[in-house]
């Protein structure tokens, strides 16, 4: 199984990527232009369960929303659900320096899609990324 971004209410990479927003800083990473393949935690557990229950289930699944969004479009719906402005970016030099190898997480995107996982007949909870993080930051 290859997971995209997990994403928690409680730990993990959403928590990291809303702190500039909840200091009212928050906007593109680099160009936002990298794609940011996600799935809400709900999903994650869900699809591990559903394939280790389904004997025809073999190979390799990629365990992420339906719909990849931009790093921009990430960034605009948490600032949007956040009720805080999307306006400052962040640039690539500024974050490598910054979080040196971590830094290809949030700049080098993947736009994966859950091809298997659909076919296979999996029923996601959460398919919009406005959904899922509306659900994670009003745990």
């Amino acid at each position: 199984m290859r997971t995209g971004l997990f994403l928690t209410g409680s730990s993990g990479v959403l928590t990291r990527l809303k702190l500039p927003f909840q200091l009212f800083a928050g906007g593109p990473l680099g160009s936002g232009k990298q794609w940011y393949s996600w799935i809400h935690q709900a999903d994650w557990i869900g699809a591990v369960l559903y394939l280790l229950g389904n004997a025809d289930a073999s190979g390799i699944y990629n365990l992420t929303a339906q719909e990849p969004v931009t790093n921009a479009e990430f960034g605009r719906t948490l600032a949007w659900i956040m009720r805080r402005p999307y306006l400052i970016p962040a640039p690539s030099f500024a974050l490598r320096l910054a979080l040196g190898k971590m830094s290809t997480m949030v700049l080098d995107g993947q736009r994966v899609i859950p091809t298997r996982l659909q076919a296979a007949g999996f029923p996601f909870q959460f398919k919009k990324l406005h959904e899922a993080l509306e659900n994670l930051l009003k745990q």
